[in-house]
This record gives C-alpha cells, structure tokens and sequence, in this order.
C-alpha cells in the first residue's frame, strides 16, 4: 500500500507527475474519441475550463509556472506498447477489439495538441481548439491538473505528521462509507471519480478500499490507467459532449431537435448495439423522452445526471411502461452528486423496479470537507467543456438550469426548441 502522506510531502522529488498516461482518463471519453474519429472527425472545436465556483480563485492559488510544466508534461506523453495492447486485446463489456484498429493506430501516434492559458480576475482562462478527436482528451487531464494542483497549493506548508494524520482521517470517513454501504443488499457501485478527484494516488487508494469493502459490489472504475493497474473493469458509455457538438453543428431548428437521437443512431452504429445506455438531460429529460423514437425504448438504460434522481428515474420507468418495456429488465444508472445518504435513499426506492446501479464521483475520491481550515480542501464544481464547433457557440440546459451553460440567446432558443417549460434550480455543488 502506498504511502501516500508520505509521496505528498515529497512532491519535489518530481516522482509523481499528475497525468502519467494518456490512459489516466475516463472510459467513455474513449469510447466517444472513437466514435467521433469515425463519425466527425473534421469538427473543429473549442474546450474551455469553467470554475462554476467562483469563491476559489485558482489563479491565486496554483502557480502559473508549476501549471504549464504539468500541462507541458501531458503534451509529452504517448500510448505506451503495454497501455496499446491492453486496449487492443482486452473484452470490454463482454466485447473483444472495442477499439478498431484503424483508431488504435491514430491513437498510437496522438500527442495532445497545444493548449492556451492566461489568468483573468483570480482564474486561469485554459482552452483548447482543434480537431475534435484530438482536443476532447484534454478535458480529463486538464481537470485533474487543476485539481490536484489545487489540492497540492493547500497541503504544501503541512509537515509528513500532520499529512500522516489529514490521511488517516480522510481513510476513516471512506471506511466508514463503505462499512455503510456493504449493508445494503444487492448494490452495484462503480468509481466515477477521475474528474475531480483530489490526486492520482488518493483516487488509486479509493479504488483498492472499494475492492475490498465492497466486493462484487464494486463493478469497477471510469479511470483506463487505474482499470488496467488493478485489473478491473473500466466502466462507461457516453457524456453531454456529444449532443452538445451535434446540436452547435444543425444547420436549422428542424435539425437540431434531431441532433440527439442522431448522437444515439451513431453511437449504435458504432458499437454494434452494445453500450446502450442513453444520457436523456442535455436539452431536457421529459422533452426528450417524448420525442424519443421507439427504437429507444428497446436500449438497456439510462443514466441520470441532474435534477432530482429520483423524479427522473420514475419519469424512465413511466416512460418504459408506455412503450411496453418491462422497467424491471432496464439499468437506472444514478451519477449526479452521490453520497452515501443519497445511494441508501435511491436504492431503496428502486431496487427491485428497475436495475440500480451508482456512478460514484466526487464525494468518492475528493471528500476532505473539515479536514483544513477555512475548508480549503472542499470539492467545487470544476468542469471543461466543449464551448464552440465550427465556430458556432454549444449549449447545455440540462434539468438543473443551475448547470446551464452557452449564451444567454442560444440558451433560449434550444429552450424553446426543445420545449422545456419551468425547471426547478438546485445548487451545484459539485
């Protein structure tokens, strides 16, 4: 077991870069990388860093110095052979060669194109333009240096003992959650924690705890490098990134009211059926499922990313039941804002309607609220985003307008295109 207060209080050794592979990225931005490469890959497209928590000024936390040598390092790396024939050989949901050889070659050869960064008002202005294949897989490294640098900013005055002691107690309340969780029968629970989790090595710790708490329960990890480090399943489908592209690129409202289920033709084209998991929030989750053609009433699922979890996962089983699916053969993946009180409540109101599954993010791998003063380890709401393709603008409404994103028009327009009447705002917390 690592040492990990220990490898903390030697960060200045340069032993532990914060991104160590292209592979220390989430599942799906793979899976969706391929399917792009085959479907778009001419798209030109623009990734911004967006702190939705505006009370943590990054700018005056992170040095600027320190920022570009790390992202100067994820510029360097390439698949290594081992990382190439892990994702060339390996079964992925029960599929051998997920990854074709024509994109494993493209993928082979990939060095992330350059990156622009200035501060503005206390933040740091972080985007990224080009092909899209090749700029989405900034989106996770990018995060993860961000947040780990900021982790790193606040423990870097701490001495190994009181280091040694901020991990015991961080250790103990995960433990205690996973004493917690073990008691509720019949639980599916995957890491989705890459995104904003405290570091590479405390995500990597959180990992093996599950593994061991949890057992079969813990159905494996979003994070390619951990997976294939521990010999688990990596775990994913597809995100907002691609309605949100899609969308930017219809050509008029008819198209864009399609632009959703096109993202989901596609995505079915690509994997040969598999991976049917749709993700219904990115323009409104009842609109969504009212215009849903049939053919999707047949996919395995659904994964709620916003709103209220629990009035979304009965609009799916109301919605199956109308179209003669049997709710009880259908997967609700839960993933927005989960902690252990939240999972306890969903899965007893569930279990046995449908199949109950839980994404587990943030509060997972980033959860030191009380650990420091002025709780300056807390999680925030740090996201990269696609803001723009061919020079026209992305939108994001999702079912918390908390979470909107785009310009103010754009964002009224998709509205009423897509028919979304009064939501109900809830803090984002993370």
């Amino acid at each position: 077991m690592v040492d990990i207060a220990t490898r903390v209080h030697n960060h200045n050794w340069k032993i532990d870069p914060i991104v160590r592979s292209l592979l220390d990225t989430d599942f799906y931005k793979l899976l969706m990388c391929q399917s792009v490469f085959r479907n778009r890959p001419d798209t030109n497209v623009v990734f911004s860093l967006i702190n939705r928590t505006k009370s943590v000024r990054l700018a005056d936390l992170i040095d600027e110095g320190e920022l570009r040598e790390q992202l100067d390092h994820v510029r360097s790396l390439s698949l290594r052979r081992g990382e190439s024939t892990w994702l060339r050989g390996n079964t992925f949901y029960g599929k051998r060669q997920m990854f074709r050889p024509d994109f494993m070659e493209w993928f082979e050869n990939l060095k992330l194109p350059p990156y622009y960064l200035e501060k503005r008002d206390g933040q740091y202005e972080l985007t990224f333009e080009g092909k899209w294949p090749e700029v989405m897989l900034w989106e996770i490294p990018a995060l993860a240096v961000i947040m780990e640098l900021r982790s790193r900013a606040v423990l870097k005055d701490m001495r190994k003992f009181e280091l040694q002691v901020l991990y015991a107690r961080a250790m103990t309340r995960l433990w205690e959650k996973v004493e917690r969780l073990r008691a509720i029968p019949g639980l599916k629970m995957a890491d989705f924690g890459t995104r904003r989790r405290h570091s590479y090595l405390w995500q990597d710790w959180c990992v093996q705890a599950l593994q061991e708490g949890l057992g079969e329960a813990f159905t494996g990890t979003s994070n390619c490098l951990i997976a294939m480090k521990r010999d688990i399943e990596a775990i994913g489908t597809n995100a907002h990134e691609l309605p949100m592209v899609y969308a930017a690129l219809a050509r008029d409202d008819a198209e864009l009211a399609q632009a959703p289920y096109q993202v989901l033709a596609d995505w079915h084209d690509e994997h040969d059926g598999n991976l049917r998991i749709m993700l219904p929030d990115t323009y409104g989750t009842e609109g969504f499922l009212k215009r849903a053609p049939d053919w999707l009433a047949g996919w395995t699922g659904t994964r709620i990313d916003s709103g209220d979890p629990a009035a979304a996962a009965e609009n799916a089983i109301r919605w199956w039941k109308e179209r003669g699916e049997d709710p009880r053969e259908k997967l609700v993946i839960f993933s927005d804002g989960l902690d252990v009180a939240m999972i306890e409540k969903l899965h007893a109101q569930f279990q046995g309607r449908v199949k109950v599954s839980f994404g587990w993010g943030t509060n997972l791998t980033n959860d030191f609220r009380g650990f420091v003063p002025n709780d300056a380890l807390a999680p925030f709401s740090l996201v990269c985003k696609a803001i723009s393709a061919d020079g026209r603008p992305t939108v994001k409404l999702s079912d918390n307008p908390n979470k909107a994103m785009g310009p103010a028009s754009e964002i009224e327009r998709y509205k009423r295109v897509f028919a979304v009447g009064e939501q109900v705002a809830q803090d984002v917390f993370v």
